[in-house]
């Protein structure tokens, strides 16, 4: 293949697409609706986790408690393997309307929770279950509408779970003081509730189910390597990735250079930057190829957590550095970091027909789950077993990137040859 030589959609892809249009458009805007609440959630969870740290389940140790958001996210990507093959056959109106009651009503029960078994019925159990019904769906339909342009539409919806990671730290930090946890948690499910009406509103399929298709999951498809490939890179991508999410907070407050204030800002920043991660490598990704993009986007990761992150962590007798290592790790993580979100659904769109997108991305997650169910619980360890410091837990997050820069690769390999000129 030469530099102008393009691979996009699947190996036997010969359906049209409106590729924009008031309809499609307005599907990305559902699913940016769907995301706002579904993935802006699991991007706030290091504000709550930090929050429980202090107050209700202060009497855990971080490891305990973040086995509760390492079981949300788990089940926001393992229901997954069901819920993608029911897409495909389906389409996706009962599972988004299904997921809003959950996800709505895990807010409101959570806002009444005091002990440890209460949060993670409340929000690992319910919360989970009802995320992998909204975000699964909204995340596929795109896939309806756009093919070249698929980058683009995706990381515009995604930026939606970005952007509630922006807004829902801030707001509830101002909350929790003003009117208190409860309160400041049943605000957020009316939050929910509104994004979650327009999601249900909004987000339609397009093609008709293949004939055959079942709503049963199917392994079968991991006989392709390279499929294989670049799910094993996504496991190690988001077993690291929700890392720094859940620890920045509590990280920040160890080292004691920054008020409780900031540290909760964080969160915010890492969004707020995410939310431009997000969207532009979509864009460009069309352009320069999808796995081209997440290549680079991974490097980007392991540099800024040694770079930037590990000096923050072993500079304990530099506050001013720290302070000024730890802003910079937020916002350039979040930055490289935000393709994680973006890229994933494209590159496995890239690997596959349409009308087995919803089977093939779901059955990706079933399997990435489990690194999102261990990632934070084993960080949460490695500070125990350090003694409080945060050095291991860098290292593990690197270590993870570098490992997903190297199967992304071999798939890309397998897929179209060594040249770096490919679009692929």
């Amino acid at each position: 293949m030469t530099r102008e030589d393009e691979v996009v959609g699947g190996p036997n892809d010969e359906i049209t697409y409106p590729e924009g249009g008031l309809r499609a458009w307005l599907v990305v805007f559902g699913s940016f609706c769907g995301m706002f609440a579904s993935f802006g959630m699991m991007n706030t969870q290091g504000v709550f986790q930090a929050y429980l740290f202090e107050h209700q389940l202060s009497e855990y140790s971080e490891s305990a408690i973040g086995w509760i958001f390492s079981v949300y996210t788990f089940l926001s990507f393992f229901c997954g393997i069901q819920i993608g093959p029911i897409f495909d056959a389906k389409g996706p109106r009962l599972l988004i309307f299904s997921g809003s009651v959950l996800i709505v009503l895990s807010m409101l029960l959570f806002s009444f929770s005091t002990q440890y078994w209460h949060f993670m019925l409340t929000f690992g159990l319910l919360g989970g279950a009802g995320s992998s019904l909204i975000f699964t769906p909204s995340i596929s339909a795109i896939g309806h509408y756009f093919n070249k342009k698929r980058g683009n539409a995706t990381g515009l919806a995604a930026t939606g779970g970005a952007c509630g990671g922006v807004v829902y730290p801030l707001m509830l930090q101002r909350l929790f003081t003003e009117i208190g946890f409860a309160w400041a948690t049943r605000v957020l499910a009316l939050i929910f509730l509104v994004s979650c009406i327009m999601a249900n509103l909004l987000i339609r399929s397009r093609l008709p189910p293949k004939p055959g298709s079942s709503v049963m999951p199917d392994v079968r498809i991991f006989r392709d390597l390279s499929f294989a490939l670049t799910t094993t890179g996504v496991y190690f991508m988001e077993w690291g990735l929700f890392v720094p999410i859940a620890y920045i907070t509590t990280f920040a407050l160890s080292t004691g250079t920054m008020t409780r204030d900031f540290s909760y800002q964080l969160i915010a920043i890492l969004n707020a930057a995410s939310s431009i991660g997000r969207w532009a490598p979509g864009l460009l990704s069309d352009k320069v190829g999808r796995f081209n993009c997440m290549l680079v986007a991974l490097s980007l990761c392991v540099v800024s957590s040694f770079a930037l992150w590990m000096p923050a962590a072993v500079l304990h007798d530099k506050p001013a550095a720290v302070k000024g290592l730890t802003i910079a790790f937020a916002a350039m993580f979040g930055l490289f970091s935000g393709s994680n979100i973006s890229l994933t659904p494209v590159c496995v769109g890239q690997l596959c027909e349409t009308q087995n997108y919803g089977r093939y991305y779901a059955t990706c997650y079933s399997v990435v789950s489990l690194g999102t169910l261990t990632g934070v619980p084993i960080a949460g360890a490695l500070v125990t077993a350090a003694g409080g410091h945060y050095w291991a837990v860098v290292l593990f997050t690197g270590a993870c990137y570098v490992l997903s820069s190297m199967c992304f690769l071999w798939a890309k390999v397998l897929r179209v040859g060594w040249d770096p000129r490919v679009v692929f």
